[in-house]
């Protein structure tokens, strides 16, 4: 077994609106507790972890997926104590999409209405070279 291809971010710098508390913590503690008991082999599948900012202070807590040659998925207003099933919904979704897009119709619950950004698979041509990076 390697490294996880996949991988899941949470922002441990978000705080909600007018208070010291930084959610990130422990919807990272939650989300991996969460995974486990999935099974379905996710954890080999995702490695979760946290990061000092992405940006999405007004959406707090903001979690992303990504994943090599895959479309990456930043969503806001993550709460661990309500949200925790939708996201393995999506860890199992996005293990098996191929290029990692969907519709926002077809992703679980209130994943649907909190997507702050899909960004493509970066594809990088070479010039002078067939040869393509991911």
């Amino acid at each position: 077994m390697g490294q996880p291809q996949q991988k899941i971010t949470i922002c441990t710098s978000c705080r909600h609106k007018g208070s010291n508390c930084r959610p990130g913590y422990e919807l990272i503690a939650k989300l991996r507790t969460a995974i486990a008991a999935a099974g379905d082999s996710l954890t080999d599948e995702f490695e979760i972890s946290g990061v000092a900012c992405m940006a999405g202070c007004d959406r707090p807590c903001t979690v992303a997926y990504h994943g090599t040659r895959k479309a990456t998925y930043l969503f806001g207003d993550i709460e661990a104590d309500t949200d925790i099933d939708d996201l393995v919904a999506f860890a199992q979704q996005y293990t098996s999409m191929e290029d990692g897009w969907c519709s926002s119709v077809d992703r679980p619950g209130k994943l649907r209405t909190s997507t702050l950004a899909r960004v493509p698979a970066a594809i990088i041509a070479l010039e002078d070279s067939d040869v393509r990076v991911s």
